[in-house]
């Protein structure tokens, strides 16, 4: 098993997955790693229309990832960037000492156009940096999206999707005063300890339409109650069951 290695791509879109040029390019880099590498390259694992924010051991091909080097039928596992295995430093590192452990080593293809792997001291260190940096960014997108968000929201700017309550004209929001009345009724549903999937109920019984006609799910309704935009307190700790 020492050279027997497992390839992981993964792309985030179903549009992505259907093109397949991010995948064929991902696949192509790590057979060519593998190659100069001495490494044997015995299964190519595919994720395909999988965010990266899922847990590696929660995503369909990263479960069979993750049994494949339990089953100890690869001691390497290779993909081009941490982010197409990991978004998060704490599943990175966790996994990683994991792997560690059982004797497998992670390699990276692409690290700023250096490769490394986690045989070694500095390549287990370089892999810490790799992870926190990484988390670094996504938290910083994630606090950057949420600061334009809540200026659009303040300023009545259209964002995408429209909110339930306003229609979009142009670049605006405008009210929509029969889908705001639904919106009155939902808080005062949950001001009544109804659940969200109670809520949903109610409304459909009560023949109020979600946006565009559609159905409406708790987490529709969690959404709405949580929303700021309405210019009231957004509701919060409202189950979802019953």
């Amino acid at each position: 098993m020492t050279g027997k290695a497992v390839g992981y791509i993964r792309v985030s879109t179903q549009e992505q997955a259907n093109e397949g040029v991010s995948l064929a390019a991902q696949e192509a880099r790590i057979r060519a790693y593998c190659t100069v590498a001495g490494l044997e390259l015995v299964a190519m694992i595919r994720e395909e229309a999988v965010s990266g924010s899922v847990p590696l051991a929660r995503r369909p091909a990263g479960t069979e990832l993750v049994l494949t080097v339990a089953r100890r039928q690869a001691a390497h596992v290779v993909a081009v960037k941490l982010d197409r295995l990991f978004r998060d430093a704490v599943d990175a590192l966790e996994q990683s000492r994991a792997w560690d452990r059982a004797g497998v080593a992670l390699h990276l293809v692409d690290c700023g156009g250096q490769a490394i792997d986690t045989r070694s001291a500095v390549g287990r260190m370089f892999l810490t940096m790799l992870a926190a940096c990484a988390e670094l960014e996504r938290n910083l997108t994630a606090e950057r999206t949420a600061a334009a968000l809540a200026h659009k929201k303040s300023n009545r700017e259209a964002y995408s999707p429209t909110p339930y309550g306003f229609d979009r004209e142009g670049a605006r929001l405008v009210e929509n005063p029969a889908e705001l009345a639904a919106v009155e009724r939902i808080r005062e549903l949950a001001a009544a300890g109804a659940s969200l999937r109670g809520i949903a109920r109610e409304l459909a019984a009560e023949g109020i339409a979600a946006k565009r006609g559609g159905r409406w799910h708790p987490q529709t309704v969690a959404e709405i109650l949580r929303n700021n935009l309405y210019g009231i307190a957004p509701v919060v700790g409202v189950a979802e069951a019953a």
